[in-house]
């Protein structure tokens, strides 16, 4: 296991680095924002323009004051999330095998900054390599909760 200098990443060399690593946070990401124009892209790429999200008018008298990312946008950061904070140069391939539990404990109000923490919290052996579960945690800058849990799932081919 090493950590690339200046990235903050943790770089898993064989399958027994990671087994040795369950129970650990891995890292945490970068701060990334969540503007309007990204959940408007969202909107558009899922075909869920609930006004709650794209109506910023409307959501200023909403129960918010300001629109607010779709859940789904918010769980749709685990994958760069991961990627920054975690490689497995070992594997051949990895593949997104799902998720476990989720859960959307605070909205993300437009504007806001997100970033994510990971925990190593189990591996599985499979045929030809492992199973790995990963807790992202996803927080925005200055709420006392967190925005997103999410154990994810993911499977590393030697």
């Amino acid at each position: 296991m090493s950590t690339q200098s200046g990235l903050d990443q943790t770089d898993f060399t064989t399958f027994d680095d990671i087994r040795a690593a369950v129970g650990t946070t891995i890292g945490t990401s970068d701060w990334i924002t969540i503007d309007q124009k990204r959940i408007d892209l969202f909107a558009a790429a899922t075909d869920d323009d609930q006004w709650i999200h794209v109506d910023t008018d409307r959501a200023a008298d909403g129960p918010y004051g300001a629109t607010i990312a779709h859940g789904f946008l918010t769980l749709s950061l685990l994958a760069p999330i991961v990627q920054q904070v975690m490689a497995v140069s070992c594997a051949r391939m990895a593949l997104n095998y799902g998720l476990g539990k989720v859960r959307f404990i605070s909205p993300v109000l437009v504007d806001s900054r997100v970033r994510g923490t990971v925990e190593l919290t189990s591996v599985t052996d499979i045929d030809g390599g492992i199973q790995v579960e990963r807790t992202v945690t996803i927080t925005a800058e200055g709420s006392e909760r967190p925005a997103c849990v999410a154990q994810n799932l993911v499977r590393y081919l030697s």
